[in-house]
């Protein structure tokens, strides 16, 4: 791997792991399309790291204010309500992770998933914002489509956000707890690849830090532009790009 196409692959990254586009999905098309081979785990676990870095760059605010409140029972319901939610992903992922692992060397299982995606993206638009609260019972429902995501094309930001809209909660709401929710499954992620072995290709500083940094500092930007996306009632259209998407990779 290059430097120049680590930066690629970390602005892919830090792009598709927010916008609900499917970050897995393009990274199996673009390493495809531009004939890159990364051998072993170590640079999916750097960009991980980059990402994580945007959440909680960007969340930072609301992350102060759950680790300072730990003691008030509101907080420790948002603590309880995330970490069930995150039950399913972990026992999808860790149950047919062999088997999700072979989908990510099939373009065409990449380009049904991609268009699921952007079938759901457009049923959000028939969303009516009830302003209602993440309850135990919505966050489950949340926590199942983020296992879903678990395949390569299904966008987590996507299904999470989609489903929270679905079930009536506000934008902003919907994106807060779709990416708190992300913290323990991308770390956890990086951490489960990392223990896998971080073998293979031998990669030097620059390009690890290219990588890491391209996909934390698009991340950010990601993150953002998404966020006003929701607010302004146009984030449907992502679903447009991924239907296109889609429906042309698996023709050509």
């Amino acid at each position: 791997m290059t430097f120049i196409e680590a930066i690629i692959l970390g602005i892919i990254q830090g792009l598709t792991e927010f916008l609900p586009i499917s970050s897995s999905g393009h990274l199996v098309l673009f390493q495809s399309w531009l004939g890159i081979t990364i051998e072993g785990n170590t640079f999916e676990v750097i960009v991980h790291i980059g990402t994580l870095g945007s959440i909680l760059f960007v969340f930072w605010q609301d992350i102060h204010a759950i680790i300072t409140g730990l003691k008030q029972k509101e907080t420790q319901r948002q603590i309880g309500i995330i970490a069930l939610a995150t039950i399913p992903a972990v026992l999808v992922g860790f149950s047919l992770k062999d088997y999700f692992d072979l989908l990510f060397d099939n373009t065409k299982t990449v380009s049904i998933a991609l268009t699921v995606t952007g079938i759901i993206l457009f049923l959000s638009k028939f969303a009516k914002q009830n302003h209602n609260q993440i309850s135990w019972k919505s966050g489950l429902f949340i926590g199942l489509a983020q296992a879903i995501a678990i395949i390569p094309g299904i966008s987590r930001s996507g299904f999470t956000i989609s489903t929270a809209l679905l079930l009536g909660i506000n934008s902003r709401d919907a994106a807060r707890f779709s990416f708190l929710l992300a913290i323990p499954v991308i770390a956890g992620a990086g951490l489960l690849t990392a223990l896998d072995g971080m073998g293979g290709e031998s990669l030097t500083v620059p390009i690890m830090l290219g990588g890491l940094l391209s996909s934390f500092i698009v991340g950010v930007f990601a993150l953002k532009w998404l966020i006003k996306w929701l607010e302004s009632g146009k984030y449907y259209w992502f679903g447009a790009y991924c239907l296109v998407l889609g429906i042309t990779t698996w023709i050509f």
